[in-house]
Parts: structure tokens; C-alpha cells; sequence
């Protein structure tokens, strides 16, 4: 990846050699192996039997996990939140399980509308759960820095299952638990 690297600030025109950018390549090759560290993520490791018997039937909500992504179409970043909710069926996952679930899905190339159902597959795969729902919000550079060039345009999905997309009152109180109502 590192001499990929090199051939792409080559092609900008760019002197290679210059003092800035004679480590850039090896910097950018472990800043992109970074950002794309979600293929190498097994759910299996970041859940590590962090599922514990519960009682509890009421919504559980984990707010504002910060998430970045690559966008797909363009490699550049969205930066944002995820809301995650659900509905405990026997067994609740770990509260830092949530968030690694949320940054394996992010960190790969993605498209936001997949990775709200991705994360509420999961989680309802991994839980059980008789509902999920999962809210991303993300400023995308794709849209900022390039193209429309519009700053303050923000991108909403949501992915709902089971009982939050089937009983309106359960969405409802999801968004108004988030303030989204």
C-alpha cells in the first residue's frame, strides 16, 4: 500500500523527495490500514461473551457513539453518531460492545445506509432481541469538500427491527427518548 501511496502523490505532481513528504506513503499506508481495521474484526472477539441473563423486558439505549467511516464512492470520511436501542429478550450485551460493534461496521468502506442495518443485524443476531433500532448521523466530506460543497448538510438513517419497526410505539418512544420527536 505504501508504494501505491507514492505513486499517487507522484501523480499530483508533487516532489516525493521533498522533507514533508518523504515518510507520507508509510503515514498514509497505516492511517488507511486503520481506517479500514473493520475487515479484520471477528464479532466473535469484540462481543467476547459479553452477554450476561437479564430480566429486564424495557428499552436499552446507548446514545451518541461517535463513529467515522470511509465513504465508498470517494474514500473520504463521514463523521458522526449512532443511537442504538433494543429490546432485551432473556440477555443484555456488554455497554462497550455496542460501541465495537458500531466501529467494526464504520471502519470499512461504507455507505451510512448500510451501516445502520448492519449494526441492527447485529445486534439483534448477537442479543436476540425482540426489537432494535439504530439511528446514524454523519457529516459527509464527499458531499463538503467536493461536488455540492454544501458545510452544514447532515445525513439521517435509521434501521428498525422486530418490535421498533412493527409497534409504533415503541419507535416512539425511541425518538423521544433521543429527542428526535
Amino acid at each position: 500500500m505504501r508504494d501505491e501511496y507514492l505513486k499517487i502523490i507522484k501523480s499530483t505532481g508533487e516532489d516525493v523527495n521533498r522533507p514533508g513528504l518523504l515518510d507520507t506513503p508509510d503515514r498514509a499506508a497505516k492511517a488507511f490500514e486503520y481506517l479500514t481495521s473493520g475487515y479484520t474484526m471477528d464479532l466473535k472477539a469484540v462481543i467476547n461473551d459479553a452477554l450476561f441473563p437479564s430480566d429486564s423486558e424495557e428499552m436499552v439505549i446507548v446514545k451518541d457513539i461517535e463513529l467515522f467511516s470511509l465513504c465508498e464512492h470517494h474514500l473520504l470520511p463521514f463523521i458522526g453518531k449512532c443511537h442504538v436501542a433494543y429490546i432485551p429478550s432473556g440477555q443484555v450485551i456488554g455497554l462497550s460492545k455496542v460501541a465495537r460493534i458500531v466501529d467494526m461496521f464504520a471502519r470499512r468502506l461504507q455507505i451510512q445506509e448500510a451501516l445502520a442495518q448492519q449494526i441492527a443485524s447485529t445486534i439483534q443476531e448477537a442479543t436476540n432481541a425482540r426489537g432494535v433500532g439504530v439511528i446514524v448521523e454523519a457529516k459527509h466530506m464527499c458531499m463538503m469538500m467536493r461536488g455540492v460543497e454544501k458545510q452544514n448538510s447532515s445525513m439521517k438513517t435509521s434501521a428498525m427491527l422486530g418490535s421498533f419497526r412493527t409497534d409504533q410505539a415503541t419507535r416512539t418512544e425511541f425518538l423521544t427518548l433521543l429527542g428526535n420527536q
